[in-house]
């Protein structure tokens, strides 16, 4: 990802931050902005990786969805102070919930039932300890059920996952591929980090990330590129290589550019998605977190990505969600989940100290 990339990504972003915020004032928008402002998601967009890590997992079960969706509201709802749609929203959440258990416990397989079966229950009791907690509108007992809860669901929801859910192109098979998640423990000179790597959503992109660390590859790299407020990168080795040569083969190894899009079942590769003319149309792993982990290339060759990785340091008004100009043209693999105090601190010269697989790592299939 070259410097003047990012300065254009960067100006090109503040300038519809501009046009999104004169709509705004003016009550209506410049021309120029009308195609730009059709690409935009409804609603508010989900900033918080870990519930865009939760929505993006292939599952197929509207109600779980719901209840999900209801619990991830109630934070706007109470930092407002809007209590009657805090209580609205728990309210939905339980209905359907009660109203659907025997549904959401089918969609588990059976080989996960015995998991599953606890998990139902420490929902049902948690959706009602929310309920007495709104009641006597405790903030801080409602954000510590909420956030447990929400943990709950989304370790249900991964139960619910059968497999893989598409077959990567026999092209790659030559490459390391993630057929799930992995988590990964970063240690740098500004503190800790964690990584959640969506192979789902990424199998090539996160299989590649994972593979080098499990290498122990990233031990020791210094973080090469520090945008303030906007991107920090990191995975250029010493030497004079921009990536990763494989020693078996002694070759560049080259990763492709892979977007999985809303509604698509496997990922579109090779190709932005201006390139491809599906420009308006959404990833399932968008730049719309902080901490966004992302594969860097060369501008000129979508598929000329390697080691090298970024972290998106996401701010609203600079890169709005849905219009930051990124998505489509980088691949997203996965979010940093905690962390967030050291990406803020973490400047050109500090490094990763230490990077290693916690979890996950039996997802990792290596070729054949």
């Amino acid at each position: 990802m070259q410097r003047f990339q990012i300065w254009v990504h960067r100006v090109l972003s503040v300038c519809l931050g501009l046009l999104l915020w004169l709509g705004l004032v003016t009550g209506s928008l410049p021309a120029v902005a009308a195609p730009l402002i059709a690409g935009l998601p409804p609603g508010n967009a989900v900033t918080d990786p870990s519930a865009l890590l939760r929505l993006s997992l292939p599952i197929d079960n509207d109600s779980i969805r719901k209840v999900q969706t209801s619990i991830e509201d109630i934070s706007t709802q109470v930092r407002g102070r809007r209590w009657s749609g805090v209580k609205s929203d728990v309210a939905k959440a339980s209905s359907e919930f009660n109203r659907h258990k025997a549904e959401i416990l089918a969609s588990v397989p059976e080989t996960h039932q015995a998991q599953a079966e606890p998990l139902m229950t420490q929902i049902e009791s948690d959706l009602a300890a929310l309920q007495d907690q709104v009641s006597e509108r405790n903030s801080e007992e409602v954000f510590a059920t909420r956030s447990h809860l929400l943990t709950t669901v989304g370790a249900l929801e991964a139960l619910m996952v059968e497999g893989f859910p598409f077959d990567v192109p026999a092209e790659y098979s030559a490459l390391p591929q993630l057929k799930g998640r992995a988590t990964v423990e970063m240690e740098t000179t500004k503190g800790p980090l964690t990584v959640v790597a969506d192979g789902y959503s990424a199998p090539v992109t996160a299989g590649n990330f994972v593979d080098l660390v499990q290498r122990g590859f990233y031990n020791g790299l210094p973080f090469t590129r520090a945008e303030e407020s906007y991107v920090l990168q990191t995975g250029d080795p010493e030497g004079s290589e921009v990536g990763f040569i494989d020693p078996k083969t002694k070759q560049y190894r080259a990763i492709p550019l892979e977007i999985l899009l809303e509604g698509d079942t496997e990922p579109l590769y090779g190709t932005t998605l201006e390139d491809a003319g599906r420009y308006l149309e959404h990833p399932v792993l968008p730049f719309s977190a902080y901490g966004t982990v992302a594969l860097a290339r060369p501008g000129d060759d979508p598929n000329g990505g390697s080691s090298q990785f970024f972290f998106l340091l996401f701010q609203s008004e600079l890169t709005p969600a849905g219009a930051n100009l990124l998505d489509g043209r980088y691949a997203v693999f996965g979010y940093a989940v905690d962390g967030k105090e050291t990406l803020g601190q973490l400047r050109q010269g500090d490094k990763i100290l230490s990077a290693k697989v916690t979890q996950g790592l039996e997802n990792l299939v290596q070729p054949s």
